[in-house]
């Protein structure tokens, strides 16, 4: 802990003089940066190309980018050795901690300062017929659902819990078809009139204000979710103590301190060209999962309670267990300060 810490503490210092530290002899040279793929390869790369480049200065090494077709390819890749951290959503990172060597370092923050977002149901503004929840809710196979990556902890967990799972509704009994798309293709789906209605989140409705606002101004919000934590930042375990010391160092301390104001200013503006727009990050851990490891538990209690095909005392049992991880789980984030969901 001593030697990370004084390791942290040397990176801030170096940053704050203009020096580049030396790489730790163990840090993966490439090193890779996984991202999660909520818009087109290309521009997800364009995007995050200037502060990998500076991660890169900073440690030493090559930083090369890494953008899979979904969710889970994120988490195949850290799982295999291909990617050494990653920004991940947090359903993801679950995932990740539980079965890929992943760890939650930092978080990302929201450039107003929220500090969290919002699942979100979206609907073509022209559409006079979807307004609310109760809309969507007829069950008569007439409307058409983007759904988002079942990865993705807005575009498909939250939704499916507070939305589906609490009202007792299966999408592919109620709706006319359900697609799947990462938030991006299913707004401009949405206001093409391609799908009646679907999930995002405030994050990308943002960018997308910012950056096709013509498809933003046909869209409005018909739901929006209780707070969700800002996204995290996943590391393989593994990697050397030095070598995550260094890469915290350097997150942490980005946007933060430098040579000048300008060289501080420079980094900010980098990071606010990422998502809907990034402030500095902020230090974390899997702490911060817990929220989400609920609402996974949840949506697996609810799909057993209504599975018929148990045997009424085995379901009551699995229940159970699960009531038991829940109990667990409420006493862990209450005393650990998580995000109440």
């Amino acid at each position: 802990m001593l030697r990370k810490l004084i390791a942290t503490t040397a990176l801030a210092v170096a940053a704050a003089v203009g020096v580049v530290p030396a790489v730790s002899a163990d840090t993966p040279n490439p090193l890779t940066f996984g991202i999660i793929s909520t818009e087109s390869a290309g521009t997800l790369t364009a995007r995050f190309q200037p502060f990998l480049e500076d991660m890169g200065k900073a440690l030493g090494v090559q930083v090369k980018s890494f953008v899979a077709a979904d969710y889970a390819g994120i988490v195949d890749a850290m799982r295999g050795g291909e990617v050494d951290l990653a920004w991940m959503g947090n359903s993801a990172a679950v995932e990740a901690v539980d079965t890929a060597g992943g760890e939650v370092f930092a978080q990302t923050v929201d450039a107003s300062g929220n500090p969290g977002y919002w699942s979100v149901l979206i609907a073509n503004k022209g559409n006079a017929g979807l307004n609310s929840l109760q809309d969507i809710f007829k069950c008569d196979r007439m409307l058409r659902f983007g759904n988002g990556d079942p990865d993705s902890t807005s575009g498909y967990l939250v939704p499916a819990y507070y939305v589906f799972a609490k009202l007792q509704i299966d999408p592919a009994l109620c709706f006319q078809s359900v697609s799947t798309a990462n938030h991006q293709a299913n707004a401009k789906m949405v206001a093409n009139n391609e799908v009646d209605f679907a999930t995002g989140n405030t994050e990308s409705l943002g960018r997308l204000q910012k950056d096709q606002p013509a498809v933003f101004d046909n869209l409005k919000v018909i739901w929006r979710s209780p707070l969700i934590p800002s996204d995290p930042l996943v590391w393989r375990a593994e990697l050397d103590r030095e070598a995550r010391a260094e890469i915290k160092g350097f997150i942490l301390n980005y946007g933060r301190t430098g040579p000048s104001l300008e060289a501080i200013q420079a980094e900010q503006a980098k990071l606010a060209k990422l998502s809907s727009g990034w402030a500095p990050f902020y230090d974390s851990s899997n702490v911060q999962l817990y929220p989400v490891r609920q609402l996974v538990l949840f949506e697996q209690r609810t799909n057993i309670a209504n599975d018929t095909t148990l045997d009424p005392a085995e379901r009551d049992a699995m229940i159970a267990v699960i009531d038991e991880k829940l109990v667990i789980l409420r006493i862990l984030a209450d005393n650990s300060g998580a995000m109440p969901r």
